[in-house]
């Protein structure tokens, strides 16, 4: 349950950045270098406390099931996200994006406390963006913007979902844990990759916007050693 109500932070982050946006369209130097930093504290959570969790239960069999499944399950999405034509079907996939990082928020508790409250700080600010998103995708189609923050505050509601499936994981075996920590592990991976990453390298880029992504790593490591 602890999980659930850590959910409760990138919930309010996601609605705060549909707020944000419904308000004033943040500039696109801005956005990328969030972004950024978005991808280096996902990275370092991922790399500093989700890999040695995996490597830790020792199944290779598990890893590679786990891993593989994590890989299917995010190209499909972006597969869904491709073919996305108008605004319910791109939400749809988002939503889908959400429920993901609930489930890997979910399987980071089960990896120790300390390893749910970096991967909270990670997926916070990520989710952040996704709020901005889902506020220009529904910019298109409806004028009301307390119906867009609403609207992407019941997207929002699927990160605790998603949190909530991943609560009986904690009661299997260790075989079955490491399976679920590399298919959390590869979603991470693919939302640094391509999502954070590749959406930030849309926008104007610089050293110092690039620097931002080192920034995030060194400063999720720099709280990982603060917090012993």
């Amino acid at each position: 349950m602890q999980a659930l109500t850590y959910t409760i932070i990138p919930l309010v982050a996601i609605i705060v950045g549909a707020a944000i946006a419904v308000a004033r369209t943040p500039k696109p130097g801005f956005v990328s270098a969030m972004q950024h930093l978005a991808a280096g504290v996902v990275f370092a959570a991922a790399a500093a406390e989700i890999l040695p969790q995996v490597m830790h239960q020792n199944s290779p069999s598990a890893t590679l099931i786990g891993g593989a499944a994590g890989v299917a399950l995010m190209l499909t999405l972006k597969a869904l996200e491709g073919r996305a034509k108008g605004p319910v079907v791109l939400l749809g996939a988002i939503a889908i994006d959400i429920l993901v990082d609930g489930l890997v928020l979910g399987l980071g508790f089960i990896a120790g406390a300390k390893a749910g409250l970096l991967l909270t700080v990670a997926l916070t600010l990520e989710v952040l963006f996704f709020g901005l998103t889902v506020t220009t995708e529904l910019g298109e189609t409806i004028t009301s913007k307390w119906k867009i923050v609403g609207v992407t505050a019941l997207i929002g509601l699927l990160l605790p979902i998603g949190a909530v499936i991943a609560t009986p994981v904690a009661t299997l075996s260790g075989v079955w844990i490491a399976g679920f920590l590399s298919f959390g592990l590869m979603a991470l991976l693919y939302l640094v990759t391509e999502e954070l990453l590749t959406e930030a390298h849309e926008h104007p880029d610089n050293p110092l916007i690039s620097a931002m992504f080192f920034v995030g790593f060194l400063g999720l490591l720099l709280l990982e050693e603060l917090t012993g």
